[in-house]
């Protein structure tokens, strides 16, 4: 037996079934190491990494993100969570250097669909029992985040769910008026300023501004859920900067591990956080703000600043864009459907979901990770790090292209 066929055996065994087909459909690929904007497998296959759902903006084990790590393991990396520690209180100073206004106070969990249940919790404890939601939009699995995550795929089989939820679809602002009512004093709405797992769908100009707007003048809750499109990954440093969009409550994650420790953040106004400041009690958990994770997310901060990854991020997103366009247009109808980006988040509709998975497969074959689209089988998305450099652009590029000839049998 190989090590790779042993491998395979143990995640079935242990992971389930489901996890050991497809480390079988995916050739046998074991992940051995990554820096920057490779992975390598055990075999010795280097793979230019787009994928990872969007946490490897600044890469995989950036020099300062990992030595501010080691600093941290060597020191305190758990603390005993009844004395307070400078690790936690510098990162959150770092995150509110770069948040919207008004965005101050905030709690640190492991994962995004924690931040959701965070603010979902907060939502409640000021009295805000009646949700809005988007169509296909994604706030991860866990119970509570399900009855924001509106694919029957996922939310079916736990029915009946935790809270009142009306969704509506992204975009659809006379929708999202008529759901929300004349008075939105007992309101929340949650949406993604750019809906990832949906496929990259970017809203129409003006949507978000006027969603604030209506929000604002009805006392609606607004939380933005920028787990994956926040710090910089859509070449902004949050994406609902460009239409000025201030929400209550901004979730955070991905990005913010540094490619390195786990973390999320759900970052609140004053007002909105009131609930946990009158009862610091009312929501914890023993790894909130765990110090090693803290130490991640002040040097990932600094990292993004420091290297100008926003801009960087832009303009790469611009180039790339371009380029899958320009393929796509030029090998003509019956393949690619759509070519979507903002920044470094890039999706690639194909015709069918066959292609797509057809594609997925090739990409692997020339070197390229990617990622689907949990909410649209029909896209492929493409995540690069910021750090990318030209001529790993250029790998992209021609990646893509020999791809999309192979699907098509060319």
């Amino acid at each position: 037996m190989t090590a790779t066929t042993d491998l395979a055996s143990r995640y079935r065994a242990h992971l389930g079934r489901g996890r050991g087909r497809l480390a079988a459909m995916l050739g046998g690929l074991v992940e051995d190491s990554a820096h920057g904007c490779t992975v390598r497998t055990t075999s010795g296959r280097e793979l230019l990494n787009c994928g990872g759902y969007g946490v490897f903006f600044v890469g995989a084990s950036h020099p300062v993100v990992v030595a501010a790590v080691e600093r941290q393991v060597r020191r305190l990396p758990l603390s005993t969570r009844v004395l307070v520690e400078p690790a936690a209180a510098d990162a959150a100073e770092a995150l509110a250097s770069v948040t919207p206004p008004g965005l101050t106070r905030m709690y640190f969990a492991g994962s995004g669909t924690e931040a959701v249940e965070c603010a979902a919790k907060l939502a409640c404890a000021a009295g805000r029992h009646r949700f809005v939601a988007m169509t296909n939009g994604y706030h991860g699995k866990t119970l509570g985040s399900l009855a924001f995550t509106a694919n029957d795929l996922y939310r079916s089989p736990f029915r009946p769910l935790l809270h009142d939820v009306r969704d509506v679809p992204f975009g659809d602002l006379a929708a999202l008026d008529a759901a929300v009512g004349a008075i939105g004093s007992d309101a929340c709405v949650v949406v993604e300023p750019v809906q990832s797992e949906a496929g990259v769908v970017i809203p129409p100009p003006g949507y978000l501004a006027a969603l604030g707007r209506l929000c604002r003048e009805r006392d609606v809750l607004l939380v933005a859920d920028e787990v994956m499109t926040g710090l910089g990954r859509t070449g902004s440093w949050w994406a609902g900067d460009a239409e000025q969009l201030r929400p209550d409550i901004l979730l955070v994650g991905k990005s913010l591990s540094g490619g390195v420790v786990p973390v999320s953040a759900t970052v609140a106004t004053e007002r909105a956080f009131a609930p946990f400041d009158d009862d610091p009690y009312l929501h914890t958990s023993t790894f909130s703000g765990a110090p090693l994770a803290m130490a991640a997310v002040a040097a990932t901060i600094e990292v993004i600043r420091d290297e100008g990854l926003v801009a960087r991020a832009a303009e790469v997103g611009r180039t790339v864009v371009t380029a899958f366009r320009d393929t796509a247009e030029h090998l003509g109808a019956g393949l690619v459907r759509q070519v979507r980006g903002a920044g470094l988040l890039i999706g690639v509709e194909f015709v069918n979901a066959g292609q797509a998975g057809e594609f997925f497969l090739q990409l692997l074959d020339h070197g390229v990770v990617a990622n689907h689209s949990l909410n649209q089988q029909e896209v492929i998305r493409f995540t690069p790090p910021a750090i990318i450099t030209d001529a790993e652009v250029e790998r992209l590029a021609h990646a893509f292209e020999a791809s999309c000839r192979a699907t098509r049998g060319l």
